[in-house]
């Protein structure tokens, strides 16, 4: 167990220089930021938004908590309704999750998107697809197909996870199954809770995964030892980054590798709700440990690449949205290494934050009335 440090207010070369058992990385929080280098625009508001997808021109995609999907035709423009959803099951942390565009949206007009059902056993996270089809004023899911359920279905409303990011060459996909509160599933190979898949655009495993010729239970995995991944990103070398909640502290950020364990529940940088101890991740112990970790916590919800030229100082970068931090917060990429750079205060729960085709940063602000921003510099 690490001690509850506060936000360390240390410089940040300190940060990018120091070495620990968890690859350089300090306990506490980035400094806050004193300005902010950008402006933010609002361009909508949503009830309890959750993802946003960016589609052709300026449309975008947000699903709501609740189980709805918004589609924003253009900038200045009133979301549109889309038709067609699942039954979503929105107890607790479940929801209509996250929404991406498919590789050939273009020409498909294909998305993908996950949510949380309920069965007669129990309740899970789902990856689905379907076609988007728009006109002038109605949009609407047609062509729905379920390709993945994270199994074993469970009792409670936590850790879904449902993160999707699609392979850089866009033949397959990753996504996120948490090991919905229950934490042995996470090093449990016969179970999807816990682990970070690589599938193929139809839901089956992926060839080359490590497992795959142990059987169709461990086909889908490529990462095990995880709690709750809220986010997950390629960065521009086709490296994957993910983002996921600790208990007690032990908020991280991982470097996703091919079979790899990353420890929940047996290693963590943080301590149980209840005070007991969790041994922290070290050299040696056959865990990976984090690229970046917190403690106190900030509950990341969410992570994106940036390497576009709107913003020259903030290229190979991620941006991890944070809830209970109410903060954006930046990481500089050093090799397989995240190193906390700048932290700004938003004044309210950040629940997505993506990189926009224009090159701006979009932020989600979470909760009953949830403002979709665009930052800018300014």
């Amino acid at each position: 167990m690490r001690p509850y440090i506060l936000n360390a207010a240390l410089p940040l070369v300190l940060l990018a220089c120091s070495g620990s058992a968890v690859q350089g990385q300090d306990a506490g929080g980035t400094t806050l930021s004193p300005t902010k280098p950008f402006k933010a625009t609002a361009v909508a508001t949503f009830e309890a938004p959750w993802a946003l997808a960016f589609l052709s021109g300026e449309r975008i995609l947000v699903t709501e908590k609740a189980g709805t999907m918004k589609l924003l035709p253009g900038f200045g423009k009133p979301p549109i309704t889309v038709t067609g959803l699942p039954k979503v099951d929105s107890a607790g942390q479940g929801a209509l999750m996250d929404v991406v565009a498919a590789p050939n949206y273009v020409k498909s007009d294909l998305i993908y998107f996950s949510f949380s059902e309920a069965g007669t056993s129990g309740k899970g996270v789902v990856l689905a697809s379907a076609r988007l089809i728009v006109n002038d004023t109605d949009a609407r899911l047609e062509d729905m197909k379920i390709l993945f359920r994270a199994s074993p279905l469970v009792e409670g409303n936590g850790h879904y996870s449902g993160r999707i990011a699609f392979a850089p060459d866009g033949k397959t996909l990753f996504f996120t199954a948490g090991e919905r509160q229950k934490f042995t599933p996470a090093q449990d190979l016969t179970m999807s809770l816990g682990k970070v898949l690589h599938l193929n655009l139809d839901g089956t495993p992926a060839a080359g995964n490590p497992f795959y010729p142990e059987g169709a239970a461990k086909a889908a995995i490529w990462s095990y030892g995880h709690r709750n991944l809220l986010g997950i990103v390629f960065d521009d070398k086709g490296r994957l980054w993910e983002t996921e909640m600790g208990p007690k502290g032990g908020d991280e950020v991982n470097l996703i590798k091919r079979g790899k364990n990353y420890g929940w529940p047996n290693a963590s940088n943080g301590s149980h709700y209840d005070g007991k101890d969790i041994p922290d991740h070290k050299p040696g112990d056959g865990y990976e440990a984090p690229a970046a970790w917190w403690n106190p916590s900030i509950s990341p919800s969410s992570i994106a690449y940036y390497n576009a030229a709107l913003f020259p100082a903030w290229k190979d970068s991620l941006f991890v949205g944070a809830l209970s931090g109410k903060a954006l917060i930046r990481l500089k990429i050093v090799g397989d290494r995240a190193v906390k750079a700048d932290q700004w205060d938003m004044g309210a729960r950040i629940r997505a934050v993506r990189t926009g085709p224009d090159g701006a940063l979009w932020v989600l602000e979470d909760g009953a009335g949830g403002r979709l921003l665009r930052l800018t510099p300014g």
